[in-house]
């Protein structure tokens, strides 16, 4: 079962910050603890229950959050941008302040998907000593013509469309969060974004996961992390999109339950 959400309290851009977070099967004690990170638009409840369904077919513990920002964690700042550096801020500060917050001591396994993915992947960079694996899911290395163009259609479509209104179910201030990401991945000096130089230094196993259909990205992005990190396993799934565990969930789950339980055991 998964907890009702609560908050940890961080202090993070000189101020208190709250973050939404709940808990998967905390009774197993014994099991691993995976740690969902969310996509560029994502929440706790955007998951919706497939952290559940994985934690539940591997017998894993599980903790899913909002970054802030997102969900129902302290939104951004009515004049508050985001700076190109905004997903190493999320890994190098974000993430280490929460799990101080929690009392996580332990290594755990990162199960991250888009924006998510990349932000496990600077995680795991920086902090090599201080994770089991992880599972970068449609992730990205560096920004492609493909993902500017689709990001310019959400943006549209936000402003056209009843987008805002569907992604208001997820977010209490859903203009935060969409435009936090949406301007951020369209500032002009983003499209030199990169990590391929520093994900080398991740010691810890990796399953690199991307849908073969993506429109956010070119099997590069996975292809690319192989290449810098040898110990990295790859799965392309045909028939799938940007959202394996929406369009593809059980080859997403079965592959990642094999990947840790193969990794605890070699």
């Amino acid at each position: 079962m998964i907890s009702p959400s609560e908050f940890a309290a961080i202090r993070w851009r000189g101020k208190d910050v709250r973050v939404e977070c709940a808990l998967i099967a905390p009774e197993r004690t014994d099991a691993p603890l995976l740690v969902f990170l969310h996509e560029g638009l994502g929440s706790i409840s955007m998951w919706k229950d497939f952290p559940e369904r994985l934690c539940a077919a591997g017998g894993f513990r599980g903790l899913v959050f909002s970054r802030p920002g997102y969900g129902r964690s302290t939104p951004r700042d009515a004049d508050e941008t985001w700076d190109v550096d905004f997903m190493h801020r999320q890994a190098h500060e974000v993430l280490p302040a929460f799990f101080e917050a929690l009392g996580i001591a332990e290594q755990p396994w990162l199960f991250g998907h888009s924006d998510g993915g990349s932000i496990a992947l600077l995680y795991a960079a920086r902090f090599p000593d201080r994770v089991a694996g992880l599972v970068a899911m449609a992730p990205h290395i560096l920004v492609e013509d493909v993902t500017v163009a689709n990001i310019e259609l959400a943006r549209q479509a936000y402003l056209e469309t009843d987008l805002r209104q569907k992604l208001g179910r997820y977010h209490d201030d859903v203009d935060s969060a969409f435009w936090g990401w949406n301007r951020i991945w369209l500032h002009p000096p983003f499209r030199q974004w990169s990590i391929e130089d520093e994900i080398g230094g991740i010691r810890c196993p990796v399953l690199a996961i991307q849908g073969i259909d993506d429109e956010y990205g070119t099997l590069r992005q996975i292809r690319g992390i192989a290449e810098r990190v040898p110990q990295t396993r790859l799965l392309e799934i045909p028939d799938c999109g940007h959202s394996p565990h929406r369009d593809q969930p059980e080859t997403a789950i079965v592959a990642t339950v094999s990947f840790i339980k193969s990794e605890k055991s070699s």
